[in-house]
Formats: C-alpha cells, structure tokens, sequence
C-alpha cells in the first residue's frame, strides 16, 4: 500500500500543473492525505475525485473551508492507525514531537505540515511525517510516499515534483 502526504499547496483552486501532479503521482496511490493549508474549496473539491482522500484544516485555509474541514482527524489503513493535523505556531522547533504528543498513543503513522520542511522521524512507537510544501510557487515543490510493508513496516519515499510536469509549468 502506498499513501501520499501532501501539504501547504497554498492554492485555491487546481492550475494545470497541479491536475498533472495529481494525475502522474497522487491518483495512483491508495490512500491520499493533505496536511493543510489548501487555502480555497475548489482545490478541496479537485482532491475529493481521489476516492480515499482524508484532508484537515490549515491556518491558511479560507474561511468556508476551513468551516468544512476538521482540524484533526484519524483513520485507519492497511491495520494502521493514522492521525492527520496541520501543525501550529510560530516557533516550530520540536514540532514533530509536540504533534506525536497530541495525539497520544495508538497510533502508527502522524501526518503533519506547517513547516514545509520535510522530515520523517519516530516518536515512541508512531513513524511522524512532514511532506514539505507542494507549493506551486516559492522553493522546490516536495510531497512524500508512505510504503506499507506486508508486515506493517513503514518506509517513507521523499518526492521532489518538477516545476515542468506533463506540459505545465508551475509558477514562480
């Protein structure tokens, strides 16, 4: 099983750059998950055709949609459980950690964003991930698999997405 995490797109609806994103790298996997940040409905909406999509609220988001999301939510996956959040504040020192610790244990896998830093460390017994920023414009677009082993096992794959992607151009 493969899941994709993606976060801080900062968009508001789908460029053509974005639908090509979708199409070559997460419509293919099993599980999608976005960490936040979206910031408009119509992006929300273009993600809602992937037919196993969990996303939360960022504090970028606009306001209908951020009236729409949660701002947690868990799930479970091939066994695992899975618990989604933006992230928060202004000093992100220790983020990774702050976030495992509020969601507690029992959980395997932590998707987060905020920072658009990626990272993937251990907290106790639950894998945290942090995709970086898919970002159309600003630094280099990155998103991350998860792999699911057979036995459970977690391995993460960290995708830098090219700015030229099936004929589109992303800005900046």
């Amino acid at each position: 099983m493969r899941i994709a995490v993606i976060s801080d797109t900062h968009a508001g609806a789908p460029t053509p750059w974005m639908q090509a994103v979708y199409q070559a790298y997460l419509e293919p996997a099993d599980v999608l998950v976005h960490c936040g940040d979206m910031t408009g409905q119509a992006l929300w909406s273009f993600f809602l055709q992937h037919p196993c999509f969990y996303a939360v609220a960022g504090n970028m988001c606009e306001w209908e949609l951020s009236r729409e999301l949660e701002q947690r939510v868990s799930f479970t996956a091939a066994g695992l459980t899975v618990g989604v959040v933006h992230g928060w504040g202004q000093d992100r020192t220790g983020l990774s950690r702050k976030v495992a610790e509020s969601f507690g244990p029992g959980y395997d896998l932590i998707c987060f964003g905020h920072t658009h830093a990626p990272e993937w460390v251990r907290h106790g017994q639950a894998w945290v991930v942090n995709p970086g920023s898919l970002r159309e414009s600003g630094s280099a677009p990155t998103l991350a698999y998860v792999h699911v082993a057979p036995d459970g096992g977690l391995t993460r794959e960290a995708v830098a997405v090219p700015r030229v992607l099936g004929g589109a151009r992303a800005a900046g």
